[in-house]
């Protein structure tokens, strides 16, 4: 995990291989690696020495990978069986199955997510995700196409995205709902049964499998 989300990206880029075929739509100007460029000394800076850089550079990286390897510890692991629990009681959320419930937001969910997929054969796809938020209110995350996809496998339906409070409640026919995001990701309710609902409504609208 830690070579697949640290190490080799910056071997890849210290070797000239693009993340991706085709032109880069933006430019990416705030990597690790760019930030260690950044410290060589300036064309026409009267001192050359790169020792200082350097210095800088050590200190730069191992603060990076040693924060990296403490959230993998710390944060990321545990996660797993956070979502391994909540894959396993799927059907007491949902009768789709097809409806995630984590007990807290925050945790990284998105790579254990595809991963137990894969290893539990899942007879259908994971669309959407419950959990609370910070404020106690609840959210429903669309589940993307891939762990750092910007895609949804099923969007929140379109009339909603981009509404909120009253207006988004009148026209979903559910209580209590907060927001729904412009693209369709993810929405909010101010209760976990509202929030189930509207996770049940987009499976409806979107095609899922039939819920109770």
């Amino acid at each position: 995990q830690l070579y697949e989300n640290f190490v080799e990206e910056i071997d890849a880029m210290d070797n000239g291989i693009a993340p991706a075929a085709g032109e880069p739509r933006y430019a990416l100007s705030t990597t690790l690696s760019a930030r260690v460029g950044h410290l060589n000394p300036r064309w026409n800076d009267p001192d050359q020495d790169t020792e200082a850089g350097f210095r800088r550079a050590m200190e730069l990286v191992g603060t990076e990978f040693l924060q990296r390897l403490d959230f993998y510890h710390r944060a990321w692991l545990p996660a797993r069986a956070l979502v391994e629990e909540a894959v396993r009681r799927r059907l007491e959320v949902d009768s789709s199955g097809q409806v995630l419930e984590l007990s807290q937001g925050g945790c990284p969910w998105k790579e254990h997510l595809f991963q137990l997929e894969r290893e539990l054969a899942l007879p259908q796809p994971l669309l959407l995700v419950l959990f609370p938020d910070r404020g106690g209110q609840w959210r429903v995350q669309s589940v993307p196409t891939a762990p750092h996809s910007f895609q949804s496998r099923l969007p929140l339906p379109e009339a909603w995205r981009g509404l909120r409070d009253e207006a988004l409640s009148e026209l979903a026919g559910i209580p209590g709902c907060v927001f729904v995001h412009a693209s369709g990701f993810i929405g909010g309710n101010r209760t976990r049964e509202g929030a189930l609902e509207m996770a049940r409504r987009a499976l409806e609208l979107g095609g899922g499998t039939e819920s109770t």
